[in-house]
């Protein structure tokens, strides 16, 4: 049962750690381009071929420099073309990789359950060992109790009733020996202790199989008040952290809405688990009630049938016929 547990708990928690991996995006090396944008490769300014000869073909005097304004029309002309121009492909793409990375960068930003992990705040390292907890402990009953379903043999107890109507006690102990059904093994200690103390026997043996069907319900319980209760601390952790930052002006934003988030998270995370620990608690609170209601059943049965075979002898010792007996004890 504890490999069988252990290998589920594994299997699970690599489920859940696949599900929740969301696809990277691809880091792609940005393409090689050149370092002049497509509004300076070509022709800026359509009028500048018809005065590049203009200029070329003025003699220079000798002594004489030229204005560096009217030097190159051309090169003034494309100037502000270039700047109103499209940003090159290069830059383009060496930006979009940055920002489709996100803030955390790494694997940490390709998981979504650690992300939202770490803006939680510190309440979440509680939350996680509850959480942990609260799925160990369904789990463990889960497979109890279906086990348990299996360990069911009503046939047989019929059979052991049957035995004790017919005053073969030998032949019903017989039949509740070395079974596995709670109840057969509450029966099993009685007859083997009626001549001592039927009752008092009767009751041990079903305060024993109560306590195991109960266990960790008292775990459930803690949890399930506990989980709401941590969920509320961070809400508070969080609204504090944001009303902190409220005198800067500057950060004044991103702060309150970080704190608000974390505030959030953390309360959602605890009444998830609270939800998700509740309905497995009453589940098997119930059945351990139904497991206690037959328990006592059976015992009381029990204690009539082995009551009306004693009254049975009785009458027979003291000179009573065995069919009135018989009759009194059916």
């Amino acid at each position: 049962m504890k490999t069988l547990l252990t290998i589920c708990l594994c299997s699970l928690a690599f489920a859940l750690t696949s599900l929740a991996q969301s696809p990277a995006s691809p880091q792609t090396s940005p393409p090689s381009a050149p370092a002049i944008s497509p509004g300076a490769a070509g022709p800026a300014n359509p009028a500048a071929p018809a005065q590049l000869p203009a200029t070329t073909t003025v003699p220079q005097q000798p002594g004489t420099t030229l204005n560096p304004a009217a030097e190159s029309p051309a090169a003034a002309g494309a100037s502000p073309a270039a700047a109103a121009g499209s940003p090159s492909p290069a830059a383009t793409a060496a930006a979009s990789p940055a920002a489709a990375a996100g803030p955390w960068g790494g694997a940490v930003g390709s998981n979504w359950l650690i992300d939202k992990f770490h803006r939680g705040g510190p309440v979440m390292w509680p939350i996680l060992i509850v959480s942990i907890i609260a799925l160990t402990v369904v789990i463990e009953r889960c497979f109890w109790w279906g086990g348990r379903w299996f360990r069911r043999d009503p046939k047989r107890i019929e059979k052991v009733f049957t035995a004790i109507e017919n005053s073969d006690t030998a032949e019903a102990s017989r039949l509740s020996r070395g079974s596995r059904d709670p109840v057969l093994r509450m029966m099993w200690n009685g007859l083997n202790h009626q001549h001592a103390s039927l009752q008092g026997a009767l009751q041990v043996a079903a305060g024993i199989e109560i306590k195991r069907a109960g266990r960790f319900l008292v775990v459930m319980d803690t949890l399930v008040t506990l989980a709401p209760l941590l969920g509320l601390l961070g809400t508070v952790t969080g609204l504090i952290r944001s009303f902190s930052f409220l005198g800067n002006e500057e950060l004044a934003v991103q702060a309150v809405t970080g704190g608000i988030a974390e505030a959030l998270i953390a309360t959602a995370c605890g009444l998830g688990i609270a939800i998700f620990s509740l309905v497995p608690f009453n589940f098997f609170t119930s059945r351990v009630s139904n497991l206690e209601f037959e328990l006592q059943t059976a015992a009381t049965n029990l204690e009539v049938m082995l009551g009306a075979q004693t009254a049975a002898r009785e009458i027979e010792l003291t000179g009573g016929t065995p069919a009135a007996g018989k009759g009194a004890s059916i």
